[in-house]
């Protein structure tokens, strides 16, 4: 049984062919309807939610590999060439499933046999990541009705470059479309405010949005290097063509916070456009993935911080549109609303997660919603016509920074329900150890430091960060059962350690040889960064597990229904951890109509199923390395079964086991 689909294209899995830009359903063989995945989230929505029941939580345990395809994209970070994180997420659509490596590469895999169709190299320049391992998280795909079936590009798969070029391919021949820019790509470059000369600080990592017509995409930025980091603009370029067709800069008038967009209804909401900055700082980029409502012609924007991450000196007042959640007119770029998340930044909590477009049922009365998470934990649910909070959202206090040069924002906006989904700071009482030993050496590193919430600002004594900056939620983004009412979100609940120091200081002009941590440049201003996780003499994590949860949040009444750990460190200690530790996790949950969520995400080798009424966990399969992709499910054409497939490459990163493996599995 498939659930019924909206009548609007693109928002769940299933829908009719007439949808353009949306996925489609075929007869099988045996009367089963073939169910597609042609977008990164499942479809534009970013809900990855797959509407097929044929895996139930009465079944799942049966699960069984079905085939296994190996990219040959993988490198550990030597012999002079970049590390890998494999984080794609493959699309599939007319049978065929659609993927990219992390070295750039599309390869076109039947989706019954996983037998490789075609591959196409667009021959990424490695020598530009020289701060970040290479990766690429999918593709993207757009149908042009004006053209015959069999004419070249009728369908087109869009690739964004690690190296920042925008490709168009013929998704028959993965040969190039010509009339796509110049030779089938865009230079994504071109026009981007404070790039620098070398290209090294600006990549695309995510794959791209498409709605009525336009690809739209973000950009990476390489955080704390310098000031005037490239600018965060988003962009839409014509599907067939190419041309650029508007382009959103994030960032206000920096220089005089005082003219920028007033606030109005809910805290950090604004009502129009950002003027170009007056000031040098940048990014605030969507590194994220962007979603789409074709219906209602918006684009859905998460935003990071604007630059540098942990000194604001010289970017004064809120920062707006950086850490928030913009509506932008598809059409135009326009802003339709915004609400800012975090303002004036200091901790790289960005708005990591893609927002999550569902229709929330409250009262008799069905709602167009959002979901959009955080780095800080939060989970923000909107009105995604009006951006107006569909539970209440406060401004609550914050501590004042007490480094020179600094103006830390007085308030953060803090949503009552759902409640954070990870803890919101570190005091010295909560440290914890394996023995009495290292948690007294915990102790007494947190209380040197400062330590006052969530919002405490960096300091030049150190000051800790928790949710660290690798969150909270991050990339993953999280899965939605509208039918069922739940959100589903893994987060990561390790502290780290954020220190200033003084550009003239003696140990700024040290050479950092402690592999613990990293120093960044962030040249131009008056402060390096120094960023590491709080860790005991043992060398694990000095906060409490679980180190990461997976949780289920009613959207009806806002509250958490369960949360359970999510992973364990099996494969990279030489002795066995308990499972209520939890791992530190990358990647994100698929929900599916059998009441079934997958996720892998965690440092160690597995797939794991959970029933999403309970968090109880149903079943789990060993994989050839760890995954930090997100699953994504589809109905074959040929045999008529439901289909779970993940890519396990590992994450160069998280030092966890690497691979080059796209697996699929199947009921026997």
């Amino acid at each position: 049984m498939i659930r019924p689909a909206f009548a609007i294209c693109g928002t769940l899995l299933v829908l009719p062919l007439a949808c353009e830009s949306g996925p489609g359903t075929t007869e099988g063989p045996r009367g089963a309807v073939a169910a597609e995945w042609p977008a990164y989230g499942g479809s534009p929505d970013g809900a990855h939610f797959a509407a097929l029941d044929d895996i139930t939580r009465d079944n799942v345990r049966t699960l069984r590999v079905a085939w296994t395809y190996r990219t040959g994209d993988v490198s550990d970070g030597s012999g002079g060439r970049p590390g890998t994180n494999f984080e794609a997420t493959p699309i599939m659509l007319d049978g065929t499933l659609y993927t990219s490596t992390p070295f750039g590469r599309v390869v076109a895999l039947d989706a019954e046999t996983g037998a490789e169709r075609w591959a196409f190299d667009p021959h990424v320049n490695q020598r530009i990541a020289t701060h970040d391992a290479l990766t690429s998280r999918g593709v993207a795909t757009w149908l042009d009705s004006t053209r015959a079936g069999v004419a070249p590009c009728r369908r087109r798969i869009f690739l964004a470059t690690f190296d920042a070029r925008l490709i168009a391919l013929d998704a028959r021949t993965g040969e190039r479309c010509a009339d796509f820019g110049k030779l089938g790509e865009v230079d994504l470059h071109a026009g981007v405010r404070n790039i620098g000369f070398d290209l090294t600080d600006y990549h695309e990592s995510s794959a791209p949005s498409v709605v009525r017509g336009l690809v739209v995409v973000g950009s990476a930025i390489s955080d704390n290097r310098r000031l005037d980091e490239p600018s965060g603009v988003v962009r839409a370029f014509d599907a067939r063509t190419g041309a650029l067709r508007w382009s959103w800069e994030p960032l206000v008038d920096l220089a005089r916070p005082e003219s920028a967009p007033k606030q109005r209804g809910a805290p950090g909401r604004v009502a129009s456009a950002a003027p170009a900055p007056a000031v040098r700082a940048g990014a605030g980029n969507t590194w994220s993935t962007i979603s789409a409502d074709e219906e209602r012609g918006l684009v859905f924007v998460p935003t990071g911080s604007a630059s540098p991450d942990h000194f604001g000196g010289m970017r004064p007042g809120p920062n707006l549109h950086a850490n928030s959640i913009v509506a932008l007119h598809a059409e135009t770029g326009a802003v339709a609303w915004a609400f800012q998340l975090v303002h004036h930044d200091l901790w790289d909590y960005d708005a990591s997660s893609q927002p999550a477009l569902f229709t929330l049922t409250r009262d008799g009365r069905s709602i167009p919603a959002v979901a959009q998470g955080s780095k800080t934990g939060s989970l923000f649910l909107f009105n995604r016509e009006t951006g107006e909070p569909l539970f209440p959202i406060e401004e609550r206090a914050a501590p004042a920074s007490d480094v020179a040069g600094e103006q830390a924002s007085p308030t953060q906006p803090v949503p009552l329900r759902p409640r954070s989904l990870a803890p919101q700071g570190l005091k010295p009482e909560d440290a914890w150890g394996v023995t009495f030993l290292d948690r007294g050496a915990c102790r007494r590193r947190i209380a040197s430091l400062r330590s006052d919430g969530i919002f405490t600002p960096p300091s030049v004594r150190g000051t800790v960060e928790y949710p660290g900056f690798i969150g909270g939620m991050n990339w993953g983004g999280v899965a939605v059962d509208a039918a069922r009412g739940l959100i589903v979100a893994n987060t990561n609940r390790i502290a780290g350690v954020v220190t200033l120091i003084p550009r003239e200081s003696p140990e700024a002009k040290r050479p950092n040889k402690d592999w613990t941590a990293l120093v960044y440049a962030a040249d131009s201003t008056p402060y390096m960064v120094k960023r590491e996780i709080l860790r005991s003499p043992l060398g694990a994590p000095c906060n409490p597990p679980p180190w990461s949860a997976l949780s289920a949040v009613d959207v009806t009444t806002g509250e958490v229904k369960w949360e359970v750990p999510l992973g364990t460190l099996r494969d990279l200690t030489w002795f066995p951890t308990p499972s209520t530790w939890g791992s530190p996790t990358l990647g994100g949950p698929l929900a599916t109509a059998g009441g079934v969520v997958f996720i892998a995400a965690a440092m160690d080798h597995t797939l794991r199923a959970f029933d999403i009424e309970t968090g109880r966990e149903l079943w789990h399969a060993s994989l050839p390395a760890s995954a930090q992709a997100t699953p994504m499910s589809y109905r074959a054409r040929v045999g008529g079964k439901q289909f779970i497939v993940i890519s396990a490459g590992g994450h160069q990163e998280m030092h966890s086991r690497l691979g080059d493996y796209i697996v699929a599995f199947t009921l026997p």
